[in-house]
């Protein structure tokens, strides 16, 4: 089992910057990969960013490419979503999501295993 507990949302105005931290404890595997999805009102969930624990390699939604920067500390079992240049179409509920030893697509919500509570991101114009 894998416990995430997310932190870091809260109210900008566009323009402005953010970071989200995802606490992961448990049974955190080298082999792991940790996704970023969001969910606005009204809207399915959708994918942010990824990135895999052992190489650092990452993979990020066209709308935030350029923007967003994800990262982790593997020695603390922490990632990071730095979010710079936000927009108001960016508010929603961000969820940390992890998975030891993702065999598929980190895009998708359906290959996570653990999930995080998530944190409002409000961004005003």
């Amino acid at each position: 089992q894998v416990q995430l507990v997310e932190s870091g949302g809260g109210l900008v105005q566009a323009g402005g910057s953010l970071r989200l931290s995802c606490a992961a404890s448990g049974r955190v595997f080298s082999s792991y990969a940790m996704g970023w999805f969001r969910q606005a009102p009204g809207k399915e969930r959708e994918f942010v960013a990824a990135i895999r624990w052992r190489f650092g390699s990452r993979i990020y939604a066209d709308s935030v490419k350029g923007r967003f920067t994800i990262s982790r500390d593997s020695a603390k079992n922490m990632g990071y979503l730095d979010m710079n240049s936000l927009k108001p179409e960016d508010t929603a509920i961000y969820y940390c999501a992890a998975v030891n030893n993702p065999l598929g697509n980190v895009t998708s919500s359906s290959e996570y295993d653990y999930w995080g509570q998530g944190t409002q991101v409000t961004v005003s114009s």
